[in-house]
C-alpha cells in the first residue's frame, strides 16, 4: 500500500513520516537547509515479511505543487495532514481538489502539532475539515490527533496504517509495463537508474522496454521494488530500474517520461481527446485557453479545445481534446490536472479517454458518443472495455479498430476479440489488422461491395470484372484494404462473386461491349485483319481515327477479353485466328526440325526478326512453348491444337 501525503506547507508532513517510520524524507541539502520539502521523498518502514507500506511525502509549498501533482501519481491512501494552530490552508483545498481529479477515494486525516492547542481549538478544526471533506471522496474519513513532538496519537494512527495496509489486496497487473519516471541519475558500477511508479503490467530483470519519448530500446539489467532487491515488480510498485542498452545514457530519458513494454506501441501524442470537469471556485472556462496540464509526473503547456460548446462552467464536465506544445505518452483512463498559464490555479482536471482522435469529425454525434462509451470504461475498475465495444458495434459501420482500441487503453487484442464475441460481433483478423463488426455491419459492406460490382459491370461491361483494390477504395474507402479483402475472400467462397485472377464479378458476368466500342471495333477490324501476321500498332490506328491512344488500347483490349484477339505486345493485338495459325506454323517447325528457331519462324510468318522473336516470346509468356538456348520447343501442344 503506498499512502501519499497532502496538505499545506509547513502543516508537519514530513516529520509525521519520520515519527512514524523512522525515515527522514527530505533527502536533499537545499531542502535541510530551508526545512521545506522540494521533492517527493520516499519511506518504507518494515511492517511485516508480507505486508508491503510506503509514504510518499510531498511538498506543500505553492511553488513546488507541480512536484505534490508527481507524488501523488500511484497513491493507493491520502494521508491529509492539517495543522491544529493552522486549521485548513489554502494549499490544504488545493491539494485535497487535486486529490479529487486524480481519482483518490481513500484516505484519513492527520491533525498535527496538537500540543499547540487546546481542546476547544482541536474541536473547531474537526468541524473545519470535516465541512471541507463533506462533498469529497474522502467524506467520513477517520481524523487522528496527533503531535510529532509529544508522541501523542502517533502509535493510534500507526495502528490504523499498519492494519490498512495488511488488509490491502495486491492489484491484479493489467495491460503492459508502464512506469512514468520522476528521478534520473547515473550510478557508478551500474550506469542509468530511473524511478517512479507502475501505472500498469509487470517488468522482470532482463525484459526489453522503451524509453518514450525518445523511442530507444534499453534492457533491464536490475530493479528495486519498494526500496527492496528483486527481480520483479508490478502495477502500483514504486520501482528503481537499472538501464542497458545502445545509445543509452543521462540525456535518454527526462523526469516527465516513461517506460513502457516494448509491446506497446504507442507514440508520442499531442492531442489528447480528455473527460475534463471544471472546479467549483474555478473561472469560467473557454473554448481554446491557454492552460498548463500536469499528466503522471510531467508538466506541458498547450491549449484546451471544448468538444460539447465554447465555455464551461465552474463545477461541469465536458468532453475536450488537450492540445499540447510537447509530446507526451498517455492511455485510456490516465488522470490529469490542468492549471492557469502562469501556475498559479488549479482550474480542473479529468481523465484521458483517447490518444489518436481524428483530424475531422471530432464534434459528429458518433464521434461524441464512442468519447462518452470510453469514459463509462475509464469509471470501471480494473479497466473494462465492453461499454466502448458495445458502443462501437452499435454505431460505427465500418468497425472498430480493435489493435488502435488495444494500444489506447493498454490492452490486449485477443481479451477484445473475445468480448466482441460475447456482445454478438464478429472479428475480421488478417496480419495487419483486427477489425470487429456487428452482423448487421458485416451484411451492409457485403451488400454495398456486390452493388459496387454490379454498377460497374453496367458502366463497363467490356471489363472482366472490378480489381479487388479499386472495388474496396471504390466501396469501402474507410476500411483498410486487407479487412475489405476478407469481405470479398468470404463473398467468393459464398459464391456471390467470381474470381478472375485479380478481378471480381457477378456470377454469370459475360463481358461485352458498349454499341459505342462495338461501332468502333467495326472500324478497326478490318485494318487488322488486313495483315494478319503484322497487324498496324496502337498509335497507328489512333492516329487514322483521330482518336486517343488510351481510347484505342482500351477497346482493343476489351476485344482480347472477349477472345476476338490476342495482346502480343503492349502495342500490338493479333486477330485470334492469326495467332491460331501461327501456333500451326510452330507445329510444323517442330515437326520439321525437331525444335523451333527464329529465323525460321521469320520466314515462314514473313515478318521482320524482332517482330518474330516478340511473338515467340509471347508464346513462351503463356506456356506454349519454352525457350532452351537460343532454340524453342513446344511445352503444351494442348494451347492450340
Amino acid at each position: 500500500m503506498i499512502v501519499g501525503t497532502a496538505g499545506h506547507v509547513d502543516h508537519g508532513k514530513t516529520a509525521l513520516i519520520q515519527r512514524l517510520t523512522g525515515i527522514d524524507t527530505d533527502r536533499l541539502k537545499e531542502e535541510k537547509a530551508r526545512g521545506l520539502t522540494i521533492e517527493p521523498g520516499f519511506a518504507y518502514p518494515e511492517v511485516a515479511d508480507d505486508v508491503e507500506l510506503g509514504f510518499i511525502d510531498v511538498p506543500g509549498h505553492v511553488r513546488f505543487l507541480h512536484h505534490m501533482l508527481a507524488g501523488s501519481a500511484g497513491v493507493d491512501t491520502v494521508l491529509l495532514v492539517v495543522a491544529a494552530d493552522d486549521g485548513v490552508m489554502p494549499q490544504t483545498r488545493e491539494h485535497l481538489q487535486i486529490l479529487t481529479l486524480l481519482g483518490l477515494d481513500r484516505g484519513l486525516v492527520a491533525l498535527t502539532k496538537v500540543d499547540r492547542v487546546d481542546t476547544e481549538r482541536r474541536c473547531q478544526v474537526r468541524k473545519e475539515i470535516a465541512t471541507l471533506l463533506a462533498d469529497t471522496p474522502l467524506a467520513g474519513a477517520p481524523i487522528v490527533e496527533v503531535s510529532s513532538h509529544s508522541g501523542e496519537g502517533v502509535e493510534a494512527l500507526r495502528d490504523r496504517l499498519w492494519t490498512a495496509a495488511a488488509a490491502q489486496h495486491q492489484a491484479t497487473a493489467q495491460g503492459h509495463f508502464r512506469l512514468a519516471v520522476d528521478r534520473v541519475f547515473t550510478k557508478t558500477g551500474a550506469g542509468l537508474v530511473v524511478t517512479g511508479t507502475a501505472f500498469a503490467g509487470q517488468v522482470a530483470q532482463g525484459d526489453e522496454v522503451r524509453l518514450v519519448p525518445a523511442g530507444l530500446k534499453a534492457r533491464v539489467r536490475g530493479l528495486r521494488r519498494q526500496h527492496r532487491d528483486s527481480r520483479w515488480a508490478q502495477q502500483g510498485d514504486r520501482v528503481a530500474l537499472n538501464l542497458a542498452g545502445n545509445h543509452i545514457d543521462r540525456d535518454s530519458i527526462q523526469r516527465g517520461g516513461w517506460i513502457v513494454a516494448e509491446a506497446l506501441e504507442t507514440p508520442p501524442l499531442r492531442r489528447l481527446d480528455v473527460q475534463l470537469r471544471l472546479l467549483d471556485g474555478a473561472p469560467e472556462l473557454k473554448h481554446w485557453a491557454a492552460i498548463h496540464a500536469h499528466l503522471g509526473v510531467t508538466r506541458l503547456s498547450g491549449r484546451i479545445a471544448l468538444l460539447e460548446g465554447q465555455r464551461l462552467a465552474p463545477g461541469e464536465h465536458m468532453l475536450g481534446q488537450l492540445v499540447l506544445d510537447a509530446p507526451v505518452h498517455a492511455c485510456l483512463g490516465d488522470r490529469f490536472v490542468i492549471r492557469d498559464p502562469a501556475g498559479r490555479l488549479t482550474l480542473g482536471g479529468g481523465t484521458v479517454l483517447d490518444g489518436a482522435p481524428p483530424r475531422r469529425g471530432q464534434r459528429r454525434p458518433e464521434r461524441l458518443a464512442w468519447l462518452a462509451a470510453l469514459a463509462e470504461c475509464a469509471t470501471i475498475a480494473p479497466l473494462d472495455l465492453t461499454p466502448a465495444l458495445r458502443e462501437g458495434l452499435h454505431r460505427r459501420p465500418v468497425g472498430i479498430d480493435l489493435h488502435a482500441l488495444a494500444r489506447n487503453a493498454n490492452a490486449e487484442v485477443q481479451a477484445l476479440v473475445e468480448t466482441v464475441k460475447s456482445l454478438g460481433g464478429e472479428t475480421l483478423t488478417t496480419a495487419q489488422a483486427a477489425r470487429s463488426f456487428s452482423a448487421e455491419a458485416i451484411s451492409a459492406l457485403e451488400t454495398r461491395l456486390l452493388d459496387t460490382v454490379a454498377a460497374n459491370h453496367q458502366r463497363e461491361p467490356s471489363m472482366l470484372g472490378t480489381e479487388r483494390a479499386r472495388l474496396i477504395r471504390q466501396a469501402m474507402p474507410a476500411l483498410p484494404e486487407a479487412t475489405g479483402r476478407q469481405l470479398l475472400e468470404r463473398l467468393i467462397e459464398d459464391g456471390k462473386l467470381e474470381a478472375h485472377g485479380p478481378f471480381v464479378a457477378l456470377p454469370g458476368h459475360q463481358v461485352s461491349l458498349g454499341e459505342e466500342e462495338e461501332a468502333l471495333w467495326a472500324r478497326l477490324e478490318p485494318r487488322i485483319a488486313a495483315a494478319p501476321f503484322q497487324p498496324p500498332r496502337v498509335r497507328d490506328l489512333a492516329t487514322s481515327e483521330h482518336l486517343d491512344v488510351g481510347r484505342i488500347r482500351e477497346v482493343l483490349a476489351a476485344c482480347a477479353r472477349l477472345g476476338r484477339l490476342y495482346q502480343v505486345r503492349r502495342d500490338h493485338f493479333y486477330p485470334a485466328e492469326a495467332v491460331a495459325e501461327m501456333a500451326a506454323t510452330v507445329h510444323l517447325l517442330e515437326r520439321e526440325h525437331g525444335s523451333i528457331r527464329a529465323a525460321a519462324f521469320r520466314d515462314r510468318i514473313g515478318t521482320g526478326r524482332k517482330l518474330a522473336i516478340h511473338i515467340l516470346e509471347f508464346f513462351d509468356k503463356v506456356g506454349f512453348t519454352r525457350r532452351v538456348g537460343d532454340e524453342r520447343v513446344i511445352r503444351n501442344a494442348d494451347i492450340w491444337p
